[in-house]
C-alpha cells in the first residue's frame, strides 16, 4: 500500500509520466541516427581529446618535467601528470569507532532511516524519470504526435555537470584529505563511465526498464571477470555459485514471455548489445576506481575528479557534433523536458552523496541491501506506472536474482564475523 501511494505521488507531481503511448523503438530518420553510428561518432569525439592528452602526458614524463619544470604552469602540470604523493607522516591517524550507547544506537537508527529514505527517493525517482525521458514523446496532443528526445549524451552531460558542482562544493565546505593522485588517471574512469551511462540511456529505446534493472543486477559476473583481468583477484566458490544463480534468474525472466516476446519491439538485439556494453564499461569503472583509491583519496574527491573529466569529454564531443545547440533548443521547446532532465540530474548527484554517506556510516553490506531493495521497488513502480507485464516465471526469475544478491551479502557478513578477508565491494562509486 505504501509503495502504491509513492507511485501515486509521483504521478500527481509529474502527471505526464505515464502518458505518451507504448514503449517502442523509434525509427531512425537517417542512417546516422542508428545507435552504433552514434556510438562511433561519440567515441571519435572522446578520442580526439584523449589521444592528444595521452601523448602530452608521455611527453612530460619523458622530459622529467617534475625535476626540470618551472614557471606558472608547473603546479598545474605537476598535479595533472605526476600527482602529489603523500608521505606516511602526512596521513591522518585512524580514529577508532566509539562503543555504541543507547543514545548513539537511536541516532544510528535515525541515520539508517535517513540514508534508506534518501537512497530510495533519489534512485526510484531517477528510474521513473529516466524511463519517461527516453521512451515517451514531449509536446504530444490529440493532433500532434510530439517529438522524442534522442541524444543520450546530453543527458549524461547534465548529470555530470550537477554532480561536479555538488562534489566541488563538498570539497570546499568539508575537510578533505590531501590529494595525491595524478589528475589524468581519472580520465580513464570518466571515459568508461560516460560510455556505460550512454549505453544505459540508449538501451531504454530498445528494452523495457525491468529488463534493464535485472541486467544491472547481473553485472556481478562481468565485475568478477574484470576483477580477474584488471586486478588479478581470486574468488570463493560461493561467489561463483551466486553468480550462476543470478544468470539463471535473469534467463528465466528474459525467456518467460513466450514466442511473442521475441517479436516485441521493446526487446531487441540492439538493446541486449547496449546492456552488455553498459555492464562491461561499468565493470571497468568500478575496478579502475578501486585501484585509484590506493592514493588515499575521499569518495567526494573521486566524484569530483571523475565528473570533471566526464564534463570535458562530453562537452567536447557535443560541440564537435553540433548537438549541444540542438539539445538546448529541445529544452527551450519543451519546458517539461527541461524540468525532468534537471530533476534527473539532481537525483543522480545527491544519490551519489547518499551512497558515500551510507557506506561510510554503515558499510558496504547495508548499502547493498538497501540498493537491492531499491531495484525490486523500481521494477514494481515501472510496471505500475508504465504498464509492463511480468509473468509468473518472470517473477520467479526475479526472486532467484534478488535471493542470490542477498545471499552474497549474508556470505560476506559471515566471513567478516569469522575474521576472514572479505571480497571487495562490487558497487561502483559512479552509480548513474
Amino acid at each position: 500500500m505504501e509503495r502504491r501511494w509513492w507511485a501515486v505521488l509521483v504521478l500527481v507531481t509529474f502527471p505526464t509520466l505515464g502518458m505518451g503511448g507504448e514503449v517502442s523503438e523509434a525509427a531512425p530518420e537517417h542512417w546516422t541516427q542508428f545507435w552504433f553510428v552514434r556510438f562511433l561518432v561519440n567515441a571519435a569525439g572522446y578520442a580526439s581529446l584523449m589521444v592528444p592528452g595521452y601523448f602530452l602526458v608521455q611527453y612530460f614524463k619523458r622530459r622529467n618535467y617534475l625535476e626540470t619544470g618551472r614557471g606558472l604552469c608547473f603546479p598545474v602540470i605537476r598535479d595533472c601528470v605526476f600527482g602529489n604523493e603523500l608521505k606516511p607522516s602526512d596521513e591522518p591517524p585512524a580514529v577508532p569507532r566509539p562503543e555504541l550507547t543507547e543514545t548513539t544506537r537511536t541516532r544510528q537508527l535515525l541515520k539508517l532511516l535517513f540514508c534508506t529514505g534518501g537512497l530510495q527517493a533519489s534512485y526510484l525517482t531517477w528510474g521513473v524519470l529516466q524511463e519517461r525521458v527516453m521512451t515517451r514523446n514531449y509536446g504530444a496532443t490529440d493532433k500532434i504526435p510530439g517529438e522524442r528526445f534522442t541524444d543520450s549524451q546530453f543527458l549524461v552531460l547534465m548529470n555530470r555537470v550537477l554532480a561536479l558542482t555538488v562534489a566541488g562544493l563538498c570539497c570546499v565546505l568539508c575537510k578533505q584529505p590531501r590529494h595525491g593522485a595524478p589528475m589524468y588517471r581519472y580520465s580513464f574512469a570518466s571515459l568508461s563511465n560516460i560510455l556505460s551511462s550512454w549505453c544505459q540511456y540508449e538501451a531504454l529505446k530498445f528494452v523495457s526498464f525491468p529488463t534493464q534493472v535485472l541486467a544491472k543486477a547481473s553485472k556481478v559476473i562481468p565485475v568478477m571477470l574484470m576483477g580477474k583481468l584488471v586486478s588479478h583477484r581470486s574468488y570463493e566458490h560461493w561467489e561463483y555459485l551466486t553468480a550462476g544463480l543470478i544468470s539463471i534468474g535473469v534467463s528465466m525472466f528474459l525467456l518467460s514471455n513466450g514466442p511473442e516476446h521475441y517479436f516485441s519491439p521493446a526487446t531487441t538485439v540492439s538493446g541486449f548489445i547496449l546492456l552488455a556494453g553498459y555492464i562491461l564499461f561499468d565493470s571497468f569503472t568500478s575496478n579502475w576506481q578501486d585501484a585509484l583509491f590506493a592514493y588515499k583519496m575521499s569518495s567526494v574527491q573521486m566524484m569530483f575528479g571523475v565528473n570533471l573529466f566526464s564534463c570535458l569529454l562530453t562537452v567536447g564531443s557535443l560541440i564537435q557534433q553540433g548537438a549541444l545547440v540542438e539539445a538546448t533548443r529541445f529544452m527551450g521547446r519543451h519546458g517539461e523536458f527541461a524540468a525532468h532532465a534537471l530533476l534527473l540530474s539532481i537525483c543522480s548527484a545527491f544519490g551519489q552523496l547518499f551512497i558515500f554517506y551510507t557506506i561510510g556510516q554503515f558499510g558496504a553490506a547495508t548499502f547493498t541491501i538497501i540498493m537491492t531493495l531499491r531495484q525490486a521497488f523500481a521494477i514494481f513502480l515501472s510496471c505500475l506506472i508504465y504498464d509492463h507485464t511480468v509473468t509468473v516465471v518472470g517473477g520467479l526469475g526475479m526472486a532467484v536474482v534478488f535471493s542470490a544478491l542477498f545471499l552474497r551479502v549474508y556470505a560476506k557478513r559471515r566471513l567478516k564475523q569469522r575474521g576472514k578477508k572479505v571480497p571487495p565491494n562490487e558497487a561502483p562509486i559512479q552509480k548513474v
